[in-house]
């Protein structure tokens, strides 16, 4: 982040950190201190807290306060948290290393460090339930567990792992699938570009939790109010997000290309050489830089539109990143 974005920022990450530890030791203050240390050990590794910095200052842009928005903010990284530790495992990305440290199953072992991301999904949830008032919550959990499911993240990943051919896509012999494949977007439809299929991929596996992230802080902000969430603001943080989404995976291909695992804090190159699709891969690294910039430029729009400076900038730091 650019020095005075990070400074600005300051604020709300403290009070996001101290709320999310809070959380984690409410929810596991009666759970086996085995399972509790390799949630807290996720959970706390050096991050950007990036998704609940998103729906912080959206709470914010929507007309709401800081606290109302700290069990979404909790619930996301919770979230987030749980999507790393199962990515890394060996049956899925098989990564050693994640935000510099030795990665969940390195430290703990596969079978605890599955356990932990379990636990911390289902705790999301619970931080929303019991932190919101209630047509908050409801709202809240719907949204975040779409996001997080079988159409949002969950599905990107498995479009991910069937590219690689990790998982097997559906039984054609037996009649399923055929019209699912065509729905979802996978790349055997034979009904999109390999641009749209892998923007499709990553509209799920990335995008799906950044459109949470924006939606849970509106709803922070104009959920209870008696005429309810201002559809305008709704749409306009759909737009933030969709742009937002599609530039933080751009720029995660680009830096994975061109960054070094010091800086990253995990494995770089490892999308070439599993053969993975990605944006520098399919368009060209120059192609990707002009395609972040055109992403970059219309999340920066979708900022003003929602009239907050902070996502206009969150937005043009995504672009510059070298981690």
């Amino acid at each position: 982040m650019s020095g005075d974005l990070w400074d600005e920022a300051a604020p709300r990450r403290e009070r996001v950190e101290v709320a999310l530890r809070a959380a984690l030791r409410r929810v596991t203050a009666d759970a086996p201190p085995a399972v509790a240390d390799a949630m807290a050990y996720s959970l706390f590794a050096p991050g950007k807290r990036l998704r609940p910095l998103l729906a912080v200052v959206a709470c914010e842009a929507a007309g709401g306060a800081i606290d109302a928005a700290l069990p979404a903010a909790c619930a996301l990284e919770m979230v987030h948290t749980y999507s790393l530790v199962h990515d890394d495992l060996p049956a899925m990305d098989d990564d050693d290393l994640r935000r510099g440290l030795p990665t969940c199953h390195k430290k703990y072992g596969e079978a605890l460090a599955i356990l932990a991301g379990d636990a911390l999904l289902t705790a999301a949830f619970e931080v929303l339930a019991a932190g919101c008032p209630p047509r908050t919550a409801a709202v809240s959990c719907a949204e975040l567990a779409r996001g997080a499911g079988a159409v949002g993240m969950v599905g990107g990943q498995t479009l991910d792992l069937q590219a690689e051919g990790k998982i097997r896509g559906p039984d054609r012999e037996s009649g399923t699938g055929g019209q699912e494949s065509v729905k979802t977007g996978t790349p055997d439809s034979g009904l999109r570009t390999p641009v749209s299929s892998l923007e499709d991929l990553h509209a799920r596996k990335t995008g799906a939790l950044f459109r949470a992230a924006l939606r849970l802080g509106v709803y922070a902000a104009q959920a209870e109010r008696p005429a309810g969430v201002d559809p305008e603001t709704l749409a306009a943080a759909d737009r933030y997000a969709a742009a937002f989404g599609l530039l933080f995976q751009v720029t995660d291909d680009l830096l994975d290309v061109e960054s070094t695992a010091d800086k990253a804090g995990k494995r770089v190159g490892k999308d070439a050489a599993r053969g993975k699709l990605t944006y520098p891969g399919l368009l060209g690294t120059e192609e990707a830089r002009r395609r972040a910039a055109d992403l970059a430029g219309a999340a920066v729009a979708a900022a003003e539109d929602l009239g907050s400076r902070p996502l206009a900038a969150l937005a043009r730091y995504v672009v510059q990143r070298d981690r």
